[in-house]
């Protein structure tokens, strides 16, 4: 690959350099802070086009690259040090628990091209799903209605309902009593 040969143009970041800036401020002064408190930080949120429900949970230390490209359900719980890299959309249905640590990430490159192009794919996380502590999620992923990614895994791939998984290989463990 010749990373000079990258080129980004045709990528739509969804909204203005201003107000793309105004959002860097407000994360890194305010909603990334350990400031206490959810309901100031669902506003700020929907203030930049985020679609937020009510009973939103969000802890302190949470980063967010473009919340104009997010929807979070009723009831959502986001834990601390999460991070929603949201190149393309992420939507959390209702009842989503994401918790501490967790790495949702929209944005890879095709290392097949020597210009290394950007490739984005959504996140999409179904009602009553659980994704543990400090997993990492990939670009693409769909983690079905009720289905639970143990700790620390690598979630490679779509889930179905009510199942669990984890690992790395990330692997179905078994099917989840509703």
């Amino acid at each position: 690959m010749k990373l000079k040969s990258f080129r980004n143009q045709e990528f739509d970041r969804g909204v203005s350099k201003l107000v793309e800036l105004a959002w860097v401020v407000s994360q890194s002064v305010l909603f990334d802070s350990f400031l206490p408190g959810s309901w100031w930080r669902a506003k700020l949120l929907t203030w930049f086009g985020a679609r937020v429900g009510r009973g939103v949970v969000i802890k302190p230390g949470v980063r967010i690259k473009f919340p104009w490209k997010l929807t979070i359900g009723d009831d959502c719980w986001i834990g601390e040090g999460v991070w929603i890299d949201n190149l393309d959309f992420v939507v959390l249905f209702e009842d989503t628990c994401i918790s501490q640590g967790v790495y949702l990430c929209t944005g890879s490159h095709d290392w097949s091209k020597e210009s290394f192009d950007l490739i984005t794919k959504p996140i999409v996380i179904g009602p009553c799903a659980w994704v543990g502590a400090f997993c990492k999620v990939a670009p693409g992923v769909q983690i079905a209605f009720g289905s639970v990614c143990v700790m620390g895994s690598v979630v490679t791939r779509s889930t179905g309902e009510w199942e669990i998984w984890g690992g790395h290989p990330f692997e179905k463990i078994k099917s989840r009593p509703r």
